[in-house]
């Protein structure tokens, strides 16, 4: 996808170096926008291999508004491992906390929680929290269904009352819909953009709840675009970006996704979905900052 590479082109050409969080060090550019059309395939990429069950999982996660990591770490789904909710182990960088951090299972109140129980009050991973909050996720689609005109079709993930509760701020902290004509569209909002590892599985993955959607509410697949803010590339992830924009994204054509025995999105699991005639190059490791 060339809108991807040009976001990395930019960032090496223009960003700005920077301290951040992680103590690790960054380049970064102040709002970039990321946009494809689903009609010319599913946006996989292709310059590198990408994991798509991994991603499925975690989508399924959020969507279910789980936050036990254990769950995730089940199904092969390893994107959380060495975080935790703050209450349960407070953050810092030392290795004795990093590893307690690593072995508490309770996320706390993030994405999913937010999308199905907004503002409800948050005990612990395994409280039944049925009927409490607001289940933004499920109004989103009544009004797909009954009045899709509406302009103001969003789930918010960005709680201020709960923020210090989760166990890492929502980088991607909205989601809007919206109808024109027969097809369905979804953008997204993203404060802060790891882009080697982060915005390849974002972009991935609300593709994927852009396509469920549609199946949900019986709409084509429209646009994707994602508006974001601190748009970064860390400092030992700049060779491999290199390597990744040397490899021509149109030696493979873009993949496609099926979901199979689909009757709602809110029974749908990752397995459901499969990505068909997905090829790409190999693989390139970025080191995760924590």
């Amino acid at each position: 996808m060339q809108s991807y590479l040009n976001i990395v082109k930019n960032i090496l050409e223009n960003g700005t170096e920077k301290a951040d969080r992680t103590g690790t060090g960054v380049k970064s550019v102040a709002g970039v926008m990321f946009e494809h059309d689903m009609s010319t395939g599913f946006p996989l990429l292709t310059t590198k291999k990408m994991p798509f069950k991994v991603m499925a999982a975690e989508l399924e996660f959020f969507i279910k508004g789980l936050t036990d990591k254990q769950w995730l770490k089940d199904r092969n789904c390893h994107i959380w491992d060495d975080w935790c909710s703050p209450d349960k182990v407070p953050y810092a960088h030392d290795e004795e906390t990093k590893k307690k951090m690593a072995e508490e299972r309770d996320l706390g109140p993030i994405y999913g929680f937010q999308w199905r129980h907004f503002n409800a009050d948050y005990k612990n991973y395994d409280t039944d929290y049925t009927r409490q909050g607001v289940d933004q996720f499920k109004k989103l689609i009544n009004t797909i269904k009954n009045n899709p005109t509406d302009r103001r079709m969003m789930v918010m993930a960005w709680n201020p009352a709960m923020l210090e509760h989760m166990a890492l701020p929502p980088c991607h902290y909205n989601f809007q819909i919206t109808i024109t004509g027969d097809k369905l569209n979804l953008m997204w909002n993203q404060r802060s953009v790891d882009v080697a590892l982060g915005l390849p599985f974002n972009i991935s993955s609300y593709a994927l709840l852009l396509h469920l959607l549609a199946k949900e509410t019986g709409y084509k697949e429209g646009r994707l675009v994602g508006f974001l803010g601190d748009t970064h590339i860390y400092s030992n992830h700049s060779e491999g970006m290199k390597e990744q924009l040397e490899r021509d994204p149109n030696k493979y054509s873009l993949p496609h996704v099926e979901t199979e025995n689909f009757t709602s999105i809110f029974d749908w699991e990752y397995t459901d979905s499969k990505i068909v005639g997905y090829e790409s190059y190999d693989r390139i490791k970025f080191p995760i900052a924590i």
